[in-house]
């Protein structure tokens, strides 16, 4: 017989919610404020973790990954954003289906697998040129993850007659569409959506898309966009309502919390700040999503916005996929991120082994391609 799982908590509020976590039970919104709102971090990490073993054991995942953001030319004016562009702006970019083309075969290597596209919403694009551009992308091999469910929301205001979600993503798929990425979600909380993300489409639409996806048999992301003007209370409610959805659907894969990026943007000008999150704040924040999200398969690090290095830290606070090589990434370098455009897979595999993880190589579905072995502990 296994051992009971022994963990003891040295903030006493935390004990009852210890305890219900390790007999598997589900935690509530105010159990949620009592993990943000502790002293006792290392205990919420070593929780959190405790949930990522018992669902994914000691492996660690990413993709071979392409980022294509074939526009920055975008209406919206979401005030974090610092990659938008208007017509004729410095900077701005556009490409025809000849330079995506040219682009992926630039980028492209052997065990390139997955090809994530976000971008602009371009006000002048047909519909047309987005399932061309899945077809060929697709016909050429690659898994496409594409157009987050504020993309999909512009694609039914640009079409003629107006498509609902389930036409627009039905015909993404029959053009050879495999899944959706999270973006777009930013906070559900409409007190800050209006703040942040007036003109995108609403939390009610966000999660309706991901509703219909999923009912199609796409399967999905979720982001969470954080360390700006929402509350801890509006992270948790943010969380709730996906997993509420998950209940219903099963079909997220991972939920990826992204750290504002406090730079070339609106929004931290008017905050008159330079930094935002700190990386306990960023530990936190994904061991609370591991705990609360308890139906959600992984809880992803993303390197780009919070270092590698604390991404390495973050595989012993309930962290099970780092997310993948990446290669060309724009949007969150736009708005101030400053590591790397991309990482190598030895990189990789390296930093998740020398944390006493198993790396392993999966498709955009999450399929294992090759599982790394485990490196032999040093010895002082």
């Amino acid at each position: 017989m296994t051992a009971p799982e022994v963990l003891t908590a040295h903030d006493p509020a935390l004990a009852p919610l210890v305890d219900k976590v390790l007999a598997g039970h589900r935690l509530s919104f105010d159990e949620g404020v009592t993990l943000f709102h502790t002293p006792d971090l290392p205990t919420v990490a070593r929780l959190a973790d405790t949930v990522r073993a018992r669902l994914t054991g000691d492996k660690t995942y990413f993709v071979h990954s392409l980022r294509l953001s074939q526009t920055n030319i975008c209406y919206v004016g979401c005030t974090f954003c610092g990659f938008q562009r208007k017509f004729g702006e410095e900077g701005v970019w556009d490409m025809e289906l000849g330079d995506v083309w040219a682009y992926v075969d630039e980028h492209h290597h052997p065990d390139l697998t997955e090809i994530h596209i976000s971008s602009g919403h371009h006000p002048k694009r047909p519909f047309g040129y987005y399932l061309d551009l899945v077809r060929g992308l697709s016909e050429r091999g690659y898994q496409v993850k594409a157009w987050t469910a504020a993309e999909i929301h512009h694609f039914t205001k640009i079409t003629r007659p107006r498509m609902s979600y389930r036409e627009v993503l039905s015909e993404l798929k029959a053009a050879g569409l495999v899944a959706l990425p999270g973006g777009g979600a930013e906070i559900f909380a409409e007190r800050v959506r209006r703040r942040v993300a007036r003109a995108k489409v609403t939390a009610e639409g966000w999660l309706d898309v991901h509703r219909t996806a999923h009912e199609l048999g796409l399967p999905t992301n979720a982001t969470m966009l954080y360390g700006h003007v929402e509350t801890l209370e509006d992270r948790l409610d943010h969380m709730l309502r996906l997993r509420a959805l998950q209940d219903e659907t099963g079909g997220f894969m991972s939920f990826i919390p992204l750290a504002f990026q406090p730079d070339n943007n609106d929004l931290a000008r008017e905050l008159n700040k330079s930094e935002f999150t700190t990386g306990l704040d960023d530990l936190r924040n994904l061991a609370v999503s591991r705990i609360m999200l308890d139906n959600v398969p992984h809880i992803k690090g993303y390197w780009i916005m919070i270092t590698p290095e604390l991404t390495q830290v973050t595989l012993s606070a309930g962290v099970s996929d780092i997310d993948g090589t990446i290669k060309d990434e724009r949007i969150a370098h736009a708005s101030g991120a400053s590591t790397e455009r991309g990482m190598t897979e030895g990189q990789l595999v390296r930093l998740i082994q020398d944390a006493g993880r198993v790396p392993v190589r999966r498709d955009a579905l999450y399929k294992e391609l090759k599982v790394f072995e485990r490196e032999p502990a040093l010895v002082g």
